[in-house]
């Protein structure tokens, strides 16, 4: 066994119907994990799991925001699917906006799904994975922030907010989870620009409200401060999902790891 096989391990990973999420599944199953994608869209979330490599995955249907819905899905994965090691708390979403132009509801639901969602994924996941839960046999958390929380990129001022808040969640939840000895490790990691649907409409989103002259021009304004001269592609974010599940980073804990190019240096 090489310490980024994860053979006999669960793991659950939400947002997981398309962009990074699925491509987040399709690396832990390719590595051997068996996988739970976890997502509203269940047309899409179903045929991300029957794609995955491998036997024994699954889909359900689960809101992030939803604090039942977190018993529901984690109790499932620990009885129907054997057991829960890896929770990947990637669903999210970015509402651009000038901050003078806020709307309070685009607000409070990118807290919710960012934020909340982020939240409720941790204290389910210490539930289940601590030695008195479901599961009892600790395991890891990673969390899905982004370079946003680490520069100033206009036009996505709660979105960064949201996600520098999931930077501190992370490093807290990994002292708690110490503290109480519950055997899981808790990471996240910051992506940079990646041209998903997300991604692109990004780009699209801060042309039109005038701080680019056009989307190619935001997607060179990126490239232009990443000094790895590209952007992001899904496999690398991916990749970074399975070092951290993985015995390979064992004793990496509490961290963010920037997976940007350097954007965020």
């Amino acid at each position: 066994m090489t310490h980024l096989d994860l053979s006999g391990r669960i793991a659950l990973v939400t947002g997981g119907a398309q962009g990074l999420g699925e491509g987040m599944a399709q690396a832990l199953a390719a590595a051997g994990a068996r996988v739970v994608i976890a997502d509203l869209q269940d047309d899409l979330g179903e045929k991300a799991a029957d794609a995955l490599p491998g036997e024994g995955h699954g889909f359900v249907h689960h809101d992030v925001t939803d604090d039942a819905s977190w018993a529901n899905v984690t109790t499932a994965c620990a009885s129907d699917f054997g057991g829960l090691d890896i929770v990947v708390n990637n669903a999210g979403i970015e509402i651009t906006s000038l901050l003078v132009d806020l709307d309070p509801d685009q607000v409070r639901k990118q807290l919710e799904v960012n934020l909340l969602g982020t939240s409720l994924g941790i204290k389910h996941a210490f539930r289940t994975m601590r030695p008195e839960g479901a599961a009892g046999k600790g395991g890891c958390v990673i969390n899905v922030a982004s370079v946003a929380a680490t520069i100033a990129f206009p036009g996505i001022g709660v979105y960064s907010a949201t996600k520098s808040g999931v930077d501190r969640l992370t490093r807290v939840a990994a002292m708690e989870a110490g503290k109480l000895g519950y055997g899981v490790r808790v990471n996240c990691i910051y992506p940079g620009l990646v041209p998903t649907a997300m991604g692109a409409g990004l780009a699209n989103d801060v042309a039109s409200i005038g701080l680019f002259g056009s989307p190619e021009e935001a997607v060179g304004a990126v490239i232009e401060l990443t000094p790895s001269g590209r952007l992001g592609e899904v496999s690398d974010m991916a990749d970074a999902v399975v070092f951290l599940a993985s015995d390979a980073a064992r004793f990496v804990n509490g961290v963010g790891l920037p997976v940007d190019g350097g954007m965020g240096m």
